[in-house]
């Protein structure tokens, strides 16, 4: 390590950059490996949907005024920006619909950030192999997630934008075959540009998924900056105004960090079936498992009782409103049940403006009320307990111990595979439905593909 770098070998940073460093494609285990695939899968679909999303047109048309350069393009739309912005509308179109993937252990979505970054950086002319990319990907997850895993406080700032800060940086270092030092550097570069805040998530806005978008973007500098000899702050997880002590307040990083390399935490995400915010999913599937015996028809209905633990009911146990915009719904108890009730599902379509301002909806949502559980551990999702009390005095009662896509629960390989060829058909233009299969061998064969720069000319 540099001689300035005042690192003893437990330090939380030396311990992940060395990991990072030294990790090779043969060390990650076969599990690990398909599940990078699935979820590298997963990301790229809910990316292309993403790029119908809410505000991307906007996003482009400013970004593209940021500065010129032409290294690497969007998903779906192939505008030509510099690497470091086009990671910036990847990230976003990722996360806007709330479709992405999510570790719930560590209350975080890796992905959009990882793959944000990383889709600029295999567009930008440099060659990779599909053994980069996985091992890119695995190193990516943990990075993020232990940090999620060390907190011991309820979550106070965006996990997702600021611990996957450090994700994305762990995934372009391992890219470029970055050193210790390099890696330790970029990871300071880093901690001086995260940004993400919980209050965008209270109201509502599209600056949630930018926030993951901005963070991407640092990923792309810091290791600009880190290759071009930057000398960064060191100690930033861990040190005196390190992120675990400013970001999530109390912490213990002792296990997460033991584990890199032994507990793989790409085998720990958790799909998400439904375009809304994880913490709703489980009224979604208790909604789901009700109706595979009863007839849940709003008329027969009194109220509804959605008992979750505290994450659940802090984050989206919000009221109901009328003419709520798309984010605020997505991230809505009562709002979301309602729909899953009277549509029997949740997709893309209820997150627009005919069925936001749908009168049926929300005269349910008024009847369903989310409680906090008595759930002493500030950072799980699960269980989650659903009653509705009907008109006729039935009760109706079920418990969700594991939200369904959770690795207890999970979407098999058809319904990942469906989940993506419907997020295809999403797309903010008509996509060649070839390419779309085209995408599932490249990913399904990702090993032995040596160059992967190709892959966003399949989302033209």
């Amino acid at each position: 390590m540099n001689t300035q770098i005042n690192l003893d070998d437990n330090n939380p940073v030396y311990v992940l950059a060395k990991f990072i460093s030294e990790t090779k494609y043969e060390d990650i285990p076969l599990e690990a490996i398909k599940a990078s695939k699935t979820f590298i899968l997963d990301t790229i679909g809910v990316g292309i949907a993403g790029s119908n999303g809410p505000w991307v047109e906007n996003l482009i048309k400013i970004v593209q005024g940021w500065g010129a350069g032409d290294d690497a393009r969007v998903l779906v739309h192939g505008t030509k920006l510099p690497k470091a912005s086009a990671a910036i509308v990847n990230a976003y179109q990722i996360h806007c619909l709330e479709y992405d993937c999510v570790n719930e252990d560590a209350v975080l979505h890796p992905m959009a950030t990882i793959m944000g970054a990383i889709l600029s950086e295999i567009d930008s002319g440099k060659v990779y192999s599909g053994k980069d990319l996985i091992t890119a990907v695995a190193v990516g997850v943990d990075s993020s997630s232990v940090l999620g895993l060390s907190s011991r406080s309820p979550m106070r700032f965006f996990r997702p934008s600021t611990a996957g800060a450090f994700g994305a940086t762990a995934a372009i270092a391992k890219l470029r075959g970055f050193n210790l030092d390099e890696i330790t550097n970029a990871f300071g570069a880093t901690y001086g540009q995260i940004s993400g805040t919980l209050q965008p998530h209270l109201e509502g806005s599209p600056v949630l998924g930018m926030q993951i978008g901005f963070c991407a973007r640092a990923a792309i500098s810091a290791c600009d900056l880190a290759k071009e000899g930057l000398n960064g702050p060191k100690d930033v997880f861990s040190g005196k105004y390190g992120y675990l002590s400013l970001f999530e307040g109390e912490y213990d990083y002792i296990n997460p960090f033991n584990n890199l390399g032994s507990v793989w935490q790409v085998s720990r995400l958790s799909h998400k079936p439904f375009p809304s915010g994880r913490l709703t999913h489980g009224m979604v599937d208790g909604v789901q498992r009700l109706m595979k015996n009863h007839k849940l028809d709003p008329d027969i209905i009194d109220s509804i009782r959605c008992i979750v633990p505290p994450l659940a009911h802090r984050l989206t146990g919000r009221p109901d409103m009328e003419n709520p915009e798309p984010n605020y719904a997505k991230l809505c108890i009562p709002f979301v049940t309602a729909t899953a009730i009277i549509a029997g599902t949740v997709d893309v379509s209820h997150f627009e403006s005919q069925w936001l301002l749908k009168d049926e909806v929300h005269k349910l949502a008024q009847r369903i009320q989310s409680i906090e559980s008595d759930e002493k551990n500030p950072n799980v999702m699960s269980p989650q307990f659903l009653e509705i009390y009907l008109k006729n005095k039935e009760v109706l009662k079920v418990t969700i111990p594991s939200i369904y896509g959770h690795p207890d629960n999970p979407l098999s390989d058809a319904e990942n595979k469906n989940k993506f060829l419907n997020a295809w058909k999403s797309a903010a233009k008509t996509l060649d439905p070839s390419k779309a299969k085209k995408v599932i061998s490249l990913i399904e064969n990702l090993e032995s593909i040596d160059d992967i720069s190709g892959l966003i000319d399949l989302t033209l």
